[in-house]
Formats: structure tokens, sequence, C-alpha cells
């Protein structure tokens, strides 16, 4: 059209599915969420395990890339741990396998506690989870599969079970946020301004990583052309050779994002946030715009 406008994409996704990027602000936080509440979650079935509740199911975002429910794998420091089992959308389900290693765990340990991404499915791509519809963008509209799994492992084994769906509350937990992730979203809106004012335009700032022991990490930048519409997967690497959990490959890369503390301030027991007053700016083109 002719109209004088720059776009500068910032990666901002908690699924940390985007291309280029080492990882996406947002997803640290998320990360650190989903890993803190499986251990907590861990140690209260844990405590009620041998005279109730022996199964947790919690249900974390993820479609097609599975590094939220990765992330639940890094309060597993020693065997026995939860979670006990990662239920990845890159892996395909399979029903014996899961359930063998429930009862497996539920021997082993007394208990036993799953982080189960929204997006799993079975080998033919049918999501656990199919509600039977679409949504807006023409996407299966999922039913939730915390229940479904929890159900599944009702009907085979008897254990009475809890499940819990993170949904909004993963991604809105300003009160947990990670420190280094807090650190990257202001550097990477620092960077998309200083981009605009240098005349670029269709880039995207990227955070590099140099190295993860000490943690080190830089900002670069890419052409949007590169990252719109490409998903960035869990490299196999990064899961175990059973499927049901992470590698030390993968919690190397994902132990510096969720690493220090960065509380807001509080007033009576509350977190105390800054809202924007939503005040809209006056219009300044014509309803209908003719090049």
């Amino acid at each position: 059209m002719g109209y004088p406008i720059q776009c500068i994409g910032i990666p901002k996704t908690v699924d940390n599915d985007l291309p280029v990027t080492d990882n996406c602000p947002g997803f640290g936080s998320v990360a650190k969420y989903v890993a803190v509440s499986i251990r907590e979650a861990g140690f209260d079935v844990a405590s009620m395990a041998k005279t109730s509740t022996k199964v947790f199911v919690m249900e974390v975002m993820g479609r097609h890339a599975g590094w939220i429910a990765a992330a639940g794998g890094l309060a597993a420091e020693n065997k026995g741990d939860a979670p006990h089992i990662i239920i990845f959308p890159e892996v395909a389900f399979e029903r014996k396998a899961f359930m063998a290693k429930v009862k497996k765990s539920v021997a082993d340990y007394g208990y036993c506690a799953i982080v189960v991404s929204e997006g799993a499915h079975y080998a033919d791509g049918t999501f656990l989870a199919d509600a039977g519809n679409t949504d807006a963008f023409g996407h299966k509209q999922l039913g939730g599969v915390a229940p479904v799994l929890a159900q599944m492992i009702k009907d085979e084994t008897g254990f009475k079970y809890h499940w819990a769906v993170a949904d909004y509350l993963q991604r809105s937990a300003r009160h947990i946020a990670s420190k280094t992730d807090v650190e990257q979203a202001y550097a990477m809106g620092k960077a998309a301004v200083e981009l605009a004012l240098a005349g670029e335009t269709a880039v995207m700032p990227t955070i590099i990583r140099s190295s993860n022991k000490p943690y080190r990490w830089k900002i670069g930048s890419a052409k949007l052309s590169r990252v719109a519409n490409v998903e960035k997967m869990m490299p196999k690497s990064f899961i175990s050779k059973d499927g049901f959990s992470i590698t030390q490959k993968c919690r190397d890369y994902l132990a510096p994002l969720i690493k220090g503390e960065d509380y807001p301030p509080y007033k009576d027991g509350l977190p105390q946030y800054v809202t924007l007053k939503n005040v809209a700016v006056t219009k300044k083109l014509a309803d209908e715009f003719t090049p």
C-alpha cells in the first residue's frame, strides 16, 4: 500500500517453539512455574499415597511442542522424584507402555506423578483430548487430556487419582517469574526498539546462547521470513530413550532459564502490578484507505 510502516517481531510465546532464537521470553517463567508446581504436588501426593491418592496428572500447554512439559522434568533431581512420567507431543502415545510405567512407578515409589502436554496424541495423529470441534484457526479443539489419562488409569488399575490443568495460571504467574526470563524480556523489547530506530523492518531480535555453565547469552536478529510459520520441536536428544523423561542435555538447556527470582512488590499479602489505562489514541487514517 506504500504506507511507511515497520514491523519488528519480538519472540514472545510461552510454548518456546520459535526457530532461530535460543528461547522465547515468557517460557523461562512458565518452566519455573511448572517445575515448582509438580514438585510441590508430588510432595502432597506422596504424603497420602499409602491410604489415598496414588496418581496425579498435571496438564500443561503445548499443542505440538513439548518444551513446557519437559520443564516439569527439572523437578526430578533424584531417583523417585516427581514427575515420574512426562508425555510429549513429539512422542506418539502408546497406552500399553504408559500403563506399564504407571504401575511400576506406584510399585517402586508408592505413587505416580505425571506431566502431560495438551497435544499428546496417538500414532495416527489423533489427540487424546480431541473434543471434536475446531477453533478460529482451524485447529482441533482440545477438551483436556489430564482427565482422559486419569480415567484411563482408573479403569485399568483402580488407583485413586487427582488431576489439574495449569491453563492460564502457568503463563500469568508473575509472582514466581524467573529472573533470567525477566531480564531477557526487557532486553528483547529494548532491542526491538533499537532495530526500529535503525530503520530495520521484517526482523526479530533473538537470544543467542554462548554457554550453559556459566550461562551466557547475547542479542542477535533474524529475518521474519526465517521465523514465520515454523515450529521448533523438542530435539530427540532432549527426550529419554523410553520417551517418558528428559535427558541431561535437555536439563542443561532448561536449567539456566528458570534461574533467579524477581518478585514484584507486595501489599497486604498480594502482589502489586502496573496496569495500563488503555486510553485510545486519536484516529489518524480514514475508515477506508486507498493506496
